[in-house]
């Protein structure tokens, strides 16, 4: 079962640099992430989601691929890539896997302008070593289905001072 962490900074940028610190723990084989998304508001109070991956492209690659081969079955590949590119970015962009768009982009339009949010969905974790490593990245957790002793030790090590 999977854990939802929701982590607040006070610096527009300082959501995507702890993210990128989670991708490199997670090629250590020290976290296992299902879905990690920052949400950053600018000055003007704006509010741009920037998703882990990219579902349109993937599906518009995906559609042409299978247009194309079907498009050759009737004797038309070009018509059907464009179909299936078409039909497939369609669905990509459509498609909402791991943390809900919706509750990001609510949670984040709370935050004051010129911050930002990590969403973080966590399969598995070497707990004592990732605390480790994002030990002084500050920041407040703002939400989490963690329990109350281990919310309160992430906590606690993001607020550490940095060694």
């Amino acid at each position: 079962m999977s854990e939802l962490v929701v982590i607040g900074f006070d610096d527009q940028f300082k959501a995507e640099e702890v993210r990128l610190m989670l991708w490199k723990m997670q090629k250590e084989y020290l976290i296992d992430l299902g879905d990690a998304v920052v949400a950053e508001k600018n000055d003007k109070g704006k509010v741009k989601l920037l998703q882990a991956q990219n579902l349109t492209a993937g599906g518009a690659l995906s559609g042409g691929f299978w247009g194309a081969l079907i498009g050759l079955l009737f004797l038309n590949p070009l018509l059907g890539a464009a179909v299936g590119a078409t039909a497939g970015a369609v669905s990509g962009a459509l498609t909402d896997v791991g943390i809900n768009n919706n509750f990001m982009k609510e949670l984040a339009e709370s935050l004051h302008p010129g911050s930002s949010v990590l969403f973080v969905l966590v399969r598995s974790v070497t707990l004592d070593k990732v605390l480790d490593e994002l030990k002084g990245t500050g920041g407040k957790v703002l939400k989490t289905s963690l329990s109350h002793e281990d919310e309160a030790k992430l906590q606690a090590a993001l607020s550490a001072a940095k060694q």
